[in-house]
């Protein structure tokens, strides 16, 4: 997402975001398929997404949490400031729904619990947005016109939305963990089907590990910019 509007005259400097760009074609091309392949694969016991989220949130003890349908494939995500856990496919009894599912009440999980993680990110959100679209503007302006306090304040910009994809590597992953053993405790799949959600689950972690990996190599392309120029 922060790729839009680089300009053309950086040079060389581009080809310090090529590994990350290859890990997020990767990554992509990974989730997609994976998910692709085990939406056709139903679960034993005809479980549907709707009823393992709510099973993982009723073991919890979770009780104020809402689960709405969202439209959209791999739209799911839960919101932790209107607690609503939100599901793009609930009544599918798919192997891949059920993991999603269960992986989005997993930060339900960590919100009831107070993960520092999860509250560090939802607490930068506003900032993270905000310096990622004004970090590009601010700092280019700032290198054309030689003016270094506005280019340095578009590093620090930036650097709010490097920290909120670094935040969101802990955050994704222990919501899988807590996924895999809510569905190990509750029986809702079996041992077959729980290395499949791992697969799923295990895919979808790598577009975060690729996002994170485009956002710290792209501080470093306007950190070697700065230096240079």
């Amino acid at each position: 997402m922060f790729l839009g509007g680089l300009p053309f005259f950086m040079g060389p400097s581009i080809l310090i975001l090529l590994p990350a760009l290859a890990l997020a074609i990767y990554a992509q091309y990974k989730v997609r398929t994976t998910y692709a392949r085990y939406s056709r694969v139903r679960t034993a016991r005809g479980t549907t997404a709707l009823q393992a989220a709510e099973n993982v949130l009723a073991g919890e003890g979770i009780t104020n949490v809402s689960i709405e349908g969202i439209k959209g494939i791999l739209s799911d995500h839960y919101d932790p400031r209107a607690k609503v856990l939100r599901l793009s496919d609930p009544q599918s009894q798919s192997v891949a729904a059920v993991g999603v599912a269960t992986h989005e009440a997993g930060h339900a999980i960590q919100h009831r619990r107070g993960y520092k993680p999860l509250m560090l990110r939802t607490s930068i959100v506003p900032l993270a947005n905000v310096g990622s679209q004004l970090a590009f503007p601010l700092f280019f302006i700032g290198l054309i016109f030689r003016y270094q306090p506005l280019v340095t304040v578009g590093i620090l910009a930036f650097s709010l939305a490097v920290l909120f994809t670094l935040v969101t590597l802990p955050v994704e992953f222990d919501a899988s963990r807590r996924a895999v053993l809510a569905l190990r405790s509750t029986g809702l799949v079996n041992e077959e089907e729980l290395g499949a959600v791992k697969e799923v689950l295990f895919a979808a972690a790598l577009t975060y590990v690729a996002a994170a990996a485009m956002a710290a190599l792209q501080l470093v392309m306007l950190l070697s910019l700065n230096r240079r120029r």
